[in-house]
């Protein structure tokens, strides 16, 4: 089906004009403006007047948990959360059930995506101590990267042999997620926290968690990072920075496109800190740990500076039951996140320009993703239109992540996504959802 979509308000590196686009066979056919003639033929028209017309948000880092985890969420629930929230395509990670570190196990899931996602998608293929021979094959063309853990990970994921780091870092073939979190510090300040716990000389609740997983375990593992591609001249980025310290390891002397090493932040970093806890508890507990509002505030200027490329949400679904126990050595790591990042990235107070760079345009570039992430005729039709004057409240009630919660809940915004387009397909229309399309595996240049 063709679309006329009429009048909207475009923002697209860097500028913000009023025109119209024609979607047709899946791509950006014409971008008309103004009063410029244009027959659009049988297309169905949108009309568009005072919303705002953004290319898809690419959100590089996810957990969807399928295979193996699916009781709290699977790719078609959290591929409609996303597409909810202005989403086109994600970024999957691989400690999933099981974990996916060998090709075979990756493509199964490229072949379960291409099935049930209503979002484009691409899998990471996790790095361990003992399969770099099998990341090696990794083809860059069709996956978007390596992940490697250098901190606490499920099972077997979490890669701390040296000979092995400068192998990866030295041969990998395409671009180094990375995980940074010192596995020695963070275990030392848990025996510790453990001991002081058992002679109750301290409540040990969820506001302990960034005195566990401290600023010093993320510095000592990121500059390490930062140190071996530097190095071996490995393409990096590290993802969920979440303190003021790490930002001394990026550069914001060079454009994005020219940096080897590059950094992302996540929503949760840039809204919460530690103040939170109280209020949130276990709700907001992730790896890393929130932490300050020092930190808080170093990242968002950061973002402004240059320092901080791109946005992920580090979407990672748990259960309520298994967050909100009373212990908090049991309590899961992680929350949705995907369906309500925009938003929240709007009520931090950014214009929707900058977030069209770094949650649109940088990821594209970044991953040198095949013709997404920009409003450019002969582009996907990867689109979202967004009111900006939509006062609603984020609840958990209307949560469309499996695990049925936000730890947005009760927040007071006033943007919205009405309408999500993925390859020219409209596969969410102001609250309803056009199930008949699936997305498609993301290719890379």
């Amino acid at each position: 089906m063709n679309y006329f979509i009429k009048n909207a308000t475009l923002v697209n590196e860097g500028k913000t004009f009023v025109a119209s686009v024609f979607v047709s066979d899946g791509k950006i056919a014409k971008i008309v403006r103004e009063d410029e003639p244009f027959d659009f033929g049988s297309a169905t028209v949108i009309d568009a007047t005072g919303k705002y017309l953004i290319p898809g948000i690419i959100d590089e880092h996810v957990h969807f948990r399928e295979p193996g985890l699916t009781h709290k969420a699977d790719i078609y629930t959290e591929s409609r959360a996303a597409v909810a929230g202005g989403v086109t395509s994600f970024m999957d990670m691989p400690n999933t059930v099981p974990q996916t570190t060998t090709q075979e196990l990756l493509e199964q899931k490229f072949d379960l995506a291409a099935q049930k996602s209503l979002a484009n998608y691409s899998f990471y293929i996790g790095a361990t101590n003992d399969n770099l021979e099998e990341v090696k094959k990794t083809d860059p063309k069709r996956v978007c990267g390596i992940k490697l853990f250098m901190g606490s990970s499920t099972g077997n994921m979490l890669v701390d042999k040296n000979e092995v780091l400068v192998r990866l870092f030295r041969e990998s073939p395409c671009l180094i997620a990375a995980h940074c979190e010192d596995e020695q510090t963070i275990h030392e300040n848990t025996v510790c926290c453990k001991d002081l716990a058992s002679k109750d000389q301290v409540i040990v609740d969820a506001s302990i968690h960034p005195f566990v997983r401290t600023a010093e375990a993320c510095y000592r593992s990121s500059s390490k990072a930062v140190d071996m591609a530097e190095k071996f001249g490995a393409r990096l980025h590290v993802m969920h920075i979440s303190t003021q310290r790490e930002l001394s390891l990026f550069r914001n002397d060079l454009p994005m496109k020219q940096k080897r090493i590059t950094a992302e932040t996540c929503p949760h970093y840039l809204w919460f800190d530690n103040r939170n806890y109280e209020e949130k508890s276990y709700a907001i507990k992730c790896n890393p740990a929130i932490k300050s509002h020092r930190d808080r505030e170093a990242l968002l200027q950061a973002l402004r500076e240059g320092r901080i490329d791109t946005i992920g949400t580090d979407h990672a679904p748990h259960l309520l039951n298994e967050k909100m126990t009373d212990d908090y050595f049991t309590s899961k790591s992680g929350f949705p996140s995907i369906q309500h990042s925009l938003q929240v990235m709007v009520e931090c107070g950014f214009e929707l320009p900058q977030l069209v760079q770094w949650m649109c345009h940088n990821p594209a570039d970044l991953y040198h993703i095949d013709r997404r992430g920009f409003l450019r005729e002969g582009y996907f039709a990867d689109l979202a239109l967004v009111d900006m004057n939509h006062q609603s409240v984020i609840a958990n009630a209307t949560e469309l992540s499996k695990c049925g919660w936000t730890p947005y809940d009760g927040l007071k915004v006033h943007a919205q996504v009405t309408h999500t387009f993925v390859n020219g397909n409209l596969v969410f229309e102001n609250g309803m959802f056009h199930e008949e399309h699936r997305g498609e595996r993301l290719l890379f240049s």
